[in-house]
């Protein structure tokens, strides 16, 4: 089928619970692909792509992919490329007329399961974080994750050991920006006594039925992670996120061998490439990508393939709009070894109306069925809706973007 890309527009939405970047490629056939750019990231990682894609068929998607894809790098840089690459999926699938997951091979599930992840705002206990996921659970949810780290820790007493004066400056970027071995926080025997208690006390609100996985724990060494896994092993967690970073394989392989709590990481890495380090050394129980950072929905599927080889569960993180939201239930979908999907706009009431097309809720007891009308399977953004929840410090909605049209770059690895 001939067709041509004749314009990529973006807008800055907040409160999603993110600022997100919503995206739509134009084509000269009248289909509009939908796309997004990852909260913390930049549009400017998609415009500088612009120019490398007017003139060429969309429904090139692996073509294309390969032309774009050295411009994305792990974290919140593979944005650009991974936003775009979801966005050709849309038009490809409005084109042939059929959903994204039958162009990926079919779908293993109806169904996706949706963890909710669940905040308590300011200092709280266990057990009233136990009723906040017990409401969860009423509304459907069958998969749960809370938070559990030295956060809780700060200001208490005898509870961490650090240089002194850090932990005042510990939230400050500079500080965060500090690699987690590398910090000099360790937790002392009565910070792991807090730390066990609180996930014991979630433990007695919402029974041990229910998976319940961890995240956020801070920036803590390998050794002291592995003290505190000792401690939570207990409670069978469903998994412990992103305890070190992702990186460093070597001590991933140190975390699992000391623990029989689910090791996972894998938000911030770019390519199937990225993911083969951590999997064949067997450093990981689940993997956590983003389809916003891998480098979109097929590299997303590939990913989750190759963990399966391996042995490895994915779950997949999502905190964006639908159209990222509808992006990952299509890999979800048509992914075999699929865990559960992360929703964090459970509180948001006006995110599910950002699209049209859709049923409302999306989630419904805790589960996205996944839709069968071409592409995603969104007809239309709210536009109005969009409107009112632009980033009030970005000025513009789906303002052009022409002088991106004519820039060049050299785009050959090779001489």
């Amino acid at each position: 089928m001939d067709m041509k890309i004749t314009d990529i527009r973006f807008t800055d939405l907040a409160g999603t619970p993110f600022h997100t970047i919503m995206m739509k490629v134009f084509t000269d056939k009248g289909i509009i692909g939908y796309g997004e750019v990852r909260d913390g990231a930049t549009k400017t990682y998609a415009l500088m792509l612009k120019h490398l894609l007017i003139g060429e068929n969309p429904l090139d998607i692996d073509r294309l992919f390969r032309k774009i894809k050295q411009f994305g790098y792990h974290a919140r840089q593979g944005g650009g490329v991974s936003g775009i690459e979801v966005a050709l999926w849309d038009i490809a699938g409005k084109a042939y007329g059929v959903p994204v997951y039958q162009m990926l091979g079919g779908k293993f599930r109806d169904k996706i399961r949706c963890y909710c992840d669940t905040d308590v705002e300011g200092k709280h206990t266990g057990k009233e974080m136990g009723e906040a996921l017990k409401k969860r659970m009423a509304m459907g949810f069958t998969f749960l994750k809370m938070d559990l780290g030295i956060d809780m820790l700060i200001g208490v007493p005898g509870c961490l050991t650090a240089p002194l004066g850090f932990l005042d400056i510990y939230k400050e970027e500079d500080a965060q920006n500090i690699a987690h071995p590398f910090t000099g926080i360790r937790i002392t025997e009565k910070g792991l006594d807090v730390l066990e208690q609180y996930v014991a006390d979630v433990r007695s609100v919402i029974g041990s039925d229910v998976p319940l996985a961890i995240d956020h724990f801070g920036h803590l060494g390998t050794e002291d992670c592995i003290k505190l896994l000792h401690r939570i092993e207990p409670y069978n967690i469903a998994w412990a996120e992103d305890m070190i970073p992702w990186q460093m394989t070597h001590e991933y392989v140190r975390l699992r061998n000391a623990t029989t709590v689910p090791i996972c990481t894998g938000e911030d890495i770019y390519l199937t490439d990225g993911f083969r380090p951590l999997l064949e050394a067997h450093g990981v129980s689940v993997i956590h990508p983003d389809v916003l950072t891998t480098g979109g929905i097929l590299e997303t599927k590939k990913i989750g393939d190759l963990a399966q080889q391996h042995g490895v569960a994915m779950a997949i993180h999502m905190a964006e709009t639908p159209i990222a939201c509808m992006a990952a239930v299509h890999v979800a979908a048509a992914t075999e070894n699929f865990l559960a999907l992360e929703n964090h706009s459970v509180d948001i009431p006006w995110w599910s109306d950002l699209v049209y097309g859709l049923p409302k809720p999306l989630v419904e007891k805790g589960f996205i069925t996944v839709p069968d009308k071409p592409g995603l399977g969104i007809e239309g953004l709210n536009e109005e809706l969009i409107a009112e929840h632009i980033h009030l410090d970005i000025p513009g909605q789906w303002e052009d973007t022409s002088a991106w049209d004519k820039d060049r770059s050299n785009n050959r690895l090779w001489s």
